[in-house]
């Protein structure tokens, strides 16, 4: 098993890939702390339990979504542990034929790749095109987990410090939704 060690704040690092560099700069600037831990690409829930582990908690479930004709976009953090249920989420937000979105409108509209799916994404979304939806169970946690647009690394941060900072910087209010993983 990878050991991993948790820093603070920002790596300084001009290797990282400019989507990561500018999240860190965006962060600082708006003067939100975060923790990190570095580690090899994970591309699944399963793969981030280590790391969870040393930040001591749960990074969010980050699926990016869009509606049958492409014509709107959905960015939906949930818990990790919860099922997803297209019908249930299509019901709540009024979007029929949900399903995911592709590689091309994730760098587009994100500046993400598949993998590395995130909040921090949407400050690239100047456009306004993609609806960020969060599940109301990830507001009882007092710390969110995201990568900072590469998953190769992962943030702790305070989820009031999202809400409350992150979002209304860039510009994207939150539709709540409340997901059960049952239909």
């Amino acid at each position: 098993m990878e050991e991993y060690t948790l820093a603070h704040g920002n790596p300084h690092d001009e290797k990282r890939i400019p989507a990561e560099r500018e999240t860190y700069a965006l962060l600082d600037a708006l003067g939100i702390e975060y923790d990190r831990v570095d580690h090899e690409a994970l591309f699944t829930m399963e793969a981030c339990a280590a790391v969870d582990a040393v930040l001591g908690m749960h990074i969010c479930k980050n699926l990016f979504l869009q509606n049958r004709t492409g014509s709107a976009f959905y960015l939906l953090l949930m818990p990790d542990d919860k099922p997803f249920k297209t019908k249930e989420l299509s019901a709540q937000i009024g979007s029929s034929r949900l399903s995911f979105s592709d590689a091309e409108h994730m760098q587009a509209l994100l500046s993400l790749t598949p993998g590395s799916v995130s909040v921090m994404g949407l400050a690239f979304d100047r456009e306004k095109k993609v609806q960020l939806l969060i599940d109301r169970d990830l507001l009882q946690s007092e710390y969110f987990g995201c990568h900072p647009c590469i998953n190769t690394s992962t943030l702790r941060m305070r989820t009031a410090d999202i809400l409350e900072k992150f979002l209304p910087a860039i510009g994207h209010a939150p539709q709540y939704v409340t997901l059960t993983g049952e239909v």
